[in-house]
């Protein structure tokens, strides 16, 4: 089981890496809380940049899944959310984003574990 979590987060990363980077900064960002979202993708099918990526499920990949966004890439058009049906994608001034993602993410709500430590289990 982890060795499919390991792979589908390793994509993940490769995927963020072929993608350009935003040409300027945006005042605010989208953060999503981990403790609402759904896993319903709603904010995905919005998004002009392709910022927002499907995150594995810690114990069973397929059906604990939810969505992150990629805080380099986001223009803050905010979107997602708009449409966000749970009302979890909050827009935060750009470096309260970036002080507030590491709270609010799957990995802090969860503990789940980056691609090096899983690897290692």
């Amino acid at each position: 089981m982890n060795e499919l979590r390991v792979d589908r987060v390793k994509e993940i990363q490769e995927r963020r890496a072929l993608k350009p980077p935003r040409k300027k900064v945006p005042p605010k960002l989208a953060v999503i809380d981990q403790s609402g979202c759904t896993g319903c993708e709603a904010c995905i099918i919005f998004c002009p940049v392709d910022c927002i990526e499907i995150v594995p499920g810690v114990e069973h990949v397929q059906l604990q899944q939810v969505v992150e966004v990629d805080l380099e890439r986001c223009i803050g058009c905010a979107l997602c959310a708009k449409y966000c049906p749970w009302d979890t994608i909050v827009m935060l001034p750009h470096q309260e984003a970036l002080n507030q993602s590491s709270n609010l993410t799957l990995k802090s709500v969860c503990g789940q574990k980056t691609v090096e430590n899983i690897s290692s289990s």
